[in-house]
């Protein structure tokens, strides 16, 4: 590949590029750093330098420069108190970090619907008003593109006040502050986010690598960016200063968001992700049953911290309700997020229930972010709570109906009423009456079909742990199908007030089968 002139200020050996010592953007006042042995330090010096850094109480560590001028070190914080902490790094040069405390950290990624700020959440103006705890903050990652992998980033480290948190990611406000309330710690938020990427974007290069149709439309479209566009370099100043104007495509290339917005926080020692993304891969449902245990893999290899829990979110409702029962490239999207908790230490966090036909972006982000703290408090922090909806488990012919079973019925399972309207746009309280599916039965949402492979709506009883389902014109069935659409009508729960995954009985072809990067 030709390098342009002005990535060649990026790819020079640092050291000749600095004299004091200098730390990264996200080693800075108000960071919150994660309560464990081995957490890294680590910055730039002159080749040779030493450089040793103190945090509080917490001792001393020391480092020498390497060639590159690069040094790391970790401290042990395994027994610190949450602080405050005034971080110290001496070399040739001094540096204090302020207003350092320890506790929990949390990696806050994906596109729009993580990007989206409290500000613009359903009733924002309440939750700001008391969001003043110096136990949350937030660094704010800013957008940055790069066909190599950056060292630093653009950002700041944010206390959550009322002056502030409207900034913060709202999915990951609302998640931290369950978390700080049921932990008693600072909890901090590195917020990575870019409205409308794929999950490919958010990749290393090495994982691209590792597909090859994946490799080749990364090397076509950086060709393409190098002879007729402007792609960003891993210079963050010289990206700051220039202000290259960046064609709307660019963000989609593979790799190019891991780049520039996830390498400059490796090794950042962090307690786990939170993952909302998914609706620009919908035309690739398929893939994304690859792509994204790829991504999740990539990333704990990256960090070399371990299968760190990594928690998502499943799409919400999106787009018209229909008649009728249909194929769905979201239902396929939704199902492929289910089977990537074959991954050790995942979670998912199913949104089916809240999202508006006409805004993909739904403003109930406190249900999301709770429903994260859920996950995380259950199986990352030990707590005795609940934390999924039922999930189907098992299916068996029952006469001409179909016997279904379920794991997570906590509390038993509940049919929830079904209101008369939803939601269209909560932003203008845009509303639309509900037209029912199958307005006799107890439970909704479900589709059935026989041999023919013709669905049609199903009427559906609870009975114990299980729901019985079954439809008059179909006399042999075969399969079933629940909440499967774009945006479904449909009201399974369990007890403790968690909705129905999403799911489907069948294995028949699916409508983005071929469909490829």
């Amino acid at each position: 590949m030709k390098i342009l002139p002005f990535l060649l200020a990026a790819l020079l050996p640092v050291g000749s590029l600095f004299a004091d010592v200098v730390l990264p953007a996200i080693i800075s006042d108000h960071m919150v750093l994660k309560k464990a042995a081995g957490v890294p330090i680590w910055g730039k010096a002159d080749p040779g330098e030493s450089v040793t850094v103190t945090l509080g109480g917490s001792g001393e560590a020391k480092a020498v420069a390497d060639a590159d001028g690069r040094w790391k070190l970790t401290l042990d914080l395994s027994a610190s108190g949450p602080g405050p902490f005034q971080l110290k790094v001496a070399g040739k040069n001094q540096i204090a970090v302020s207003d350092v405390v320890v506790g929990e950290v949390w990696v806050a990624s994906g596109q729009s619907n993580m990007e989206f700020p409290l500000k613009g959440a359903i009733d924002s103006a309440k939750e700001i008003e008391v969001a003043a705890n110096p136990m949350v903050r937030q660094f704010l990652v800013a957008r940055a593109e790069s066909d190599v992998p950056a060292d630093d980033c653009r950002g700041v480290w944010t206390v959550a006040a009322s002056e502030t948190a409207g900034a913060f990611s709202a999915v990951g406000y609302f998640f931290a502050k369950r978390l700080q309330k049921e932990l008693g710690e600072p909890v901090g938020l590195i917020k990575s986010s870019y409205g409308g990427t794929p999950g490919e974007a958010w990749m290393s290069r090495e994982a691209v690598d590792s597909v090859p149709h994946l490799k080749e439309a990364r090397e076509k479209a950086l060709n393409e960016e190098m002879t007729t566009g402007t792609p960003r370099t891993a210079n963050a100043t010289a990206t700051a200063t220039t202000k290259p104007k960046v064609r709307p495509r660019v963000q989609k290339i593979p790799s190019i968001l891991f780049n520039g917005m996830i390498s400059p926080l490796v090794p950042y020692a962090i307690s786990g992700v939170i993952w909302y993304q998914g609706e620009a891969n919908t035309n690739r449902a398929w893939q994304y049953r690859s792509a994204f245990p790829l991504l999740i893999q990539d990333w704990r290899t990256q960090w070399k911290q371990g299968d760190f829990p990594f928690y998502f979110c499943q799409l919400a409702n999106y787009q018209p309700k229909l008649p009728a029962p249909s194929e769905s490239a979201w239902a396929e999207l939704r199902e492929a997020q289910t089977m990537t908790l074959k991954l050790t230490n995942t979670g998912q966090a199913v949104l089916i229930d809240i999202g508006e036909s006409g805004d993909i972006h739904p403003r109930n982000k406190k249900d999301a972010g709770e429903r994260l703290g859920a996950v995380a408090l259950a199986n990352h922090y030990g707590k005795k709570i609940l934390f999924s909806g039922p999930v189907y488990q098992s299916m068996k012919a029952d006469g001409g109906k179909i016997r279904l079973a379920f794991k997570h019925a906590d509390g038993g399972l509940v049919a929830k009423p079904l209101p008369a309207t939803y939601d269209v746009k909560s932003k203008n309280s845009e509303t639309a009456p509900l037209v029912r599916n199958s307005p006799a039965s107890e439970v909704e949402g479900f589709a059935i079909c026989g041999e023919d492979k013709k669905w049609v709506w199903a009427d559906a009883k609870i009975d114990g742990n299980d729901v019985v389902v079954w439809a008059d014109n179909v006399p042999a069935p075969v399969a079933v199908r629940y909440a499967w659409a774009d945006n479904p009508t449909c009201n399974l729960y369990n007890g403790a007030g968690f909705p129905a995954v999403p799911f489907r009985t069948d294995d028949f072809s699916t409508t983005t089968l071929d469909r490829k990067y």
